[in-house]
């Protein structure tokens, strides 16, 4: 991914206010984000733990061009057009940690997470439908770090089982960037 400033990020959110947009926080490491072990740029507010951001870069749009000519590894999205922010909220867990003996998989990089390694995101729709309070959901990594864990660059902690994939880190990539396109598209679409 490409670095991506501060008021490009603001301006490219597409499921929220313009006021909501400029009160989300950044991550205070934001100067030293790791852009080139990114596919996208996810993040907590630090003021806020239940509310997340995703940036996807080129991604597609109510207005915009959807998958197209390229990434890392040929697929994904356009070059050259715009990155699209979603707001996330992110649910509480109930009933404390849960067990230790339990794991969770995240639906876009497939990593497997002890408990509490995976949580449910929920997005409002962007336009009218996010206004009447139509939202859309789905399992994540808890820190949004996907692309480290695929890149090998996190570990999850106390992986219970390990699965070991055919897949070459490039595919792996490819899969993650085309269901975090999905989840994006459904969310554009309405």
């Amino acid at each position: 991914m490409e670095p991506i400033s501060e008021a490009a990020i603001r301006a490219s959110f597409v499921n929220c206010s313009k006021g909501e947009a400029a009160r989300i926080k950044l991550p205070a490491d934001f100067r030293d984000v790791p852009w080139g072990d990114l596919d996208f740029f996810g993040w907590i507010d630090p003021s806020a733990p239940q509310r997340a951001a995703i940036v996807v870069p080129g991604a597609a749009s109510a207005s915009g061009p959807g998958p197209g000519a390229a990434s890392a590894s040929g697929t994904g999205a356009a070059i050259g057009s715009a990155p699209v922010a979603i707001l996330l909220r992110k649910a509480e867990r109930g009933g404390g940690r849960g067990s230790a003996a339990r794991s969770s998989m995240c639906q876009v990089c497939l990593t497997d997470h002890s408990a509490g390694g995976v949580s449910l995101f929920t997005a409002p729709l962007a336009g009218a439908a996010g206004r009447n309070g139509n939202s859309v959901g789905e399992y994540l990594c808890s820190d949004l770090a996907c692309s480290l864990y695929l890149r090998g660059k996190r570990r999850p902690r106390m992986r219970l089982v390990r699965f070991e994939e055919t897949l070459t880190q490039t595919e792996k990539i490819d899969r993650a960037l085309l269901k975090l396109t999905a989840f994006t598209t459904r969310i554009t679409a309405a």
